[in-house]
């Protein structure tokens, strides 16, 4: 799964005042609706994501919010 989408998804949740279980759905729920992952399994789109991140990433650039 993105790691650092799940990342960003989790503190938008605390942000909102989520936790357990409804943190939870927040974002895997998010997740499955952009199509980062199928249920619990990271779809091809996901890996993507993740990839072009760590790219981003090592050339210096940061995602834009």
């Amino acid at each position: 799964m993105p790691k650092f989408l799940e990342k960003d998804l989790k503190a938008e949740a605390a942000k909102k005042g989520f936790t357990g279980k409804r943190a939870d759905k927040y974002v895997y729920g998010a997740m499955n609706n952009m199509g980062a992952m199928q249920g619990n399994k990271e779809t091809p789109k996901g890996e993507a994501m993740q990839e072009k991140h760590e790219r981003d990433v090592k050339r210096g650039r940061e995602r834009s919010h």
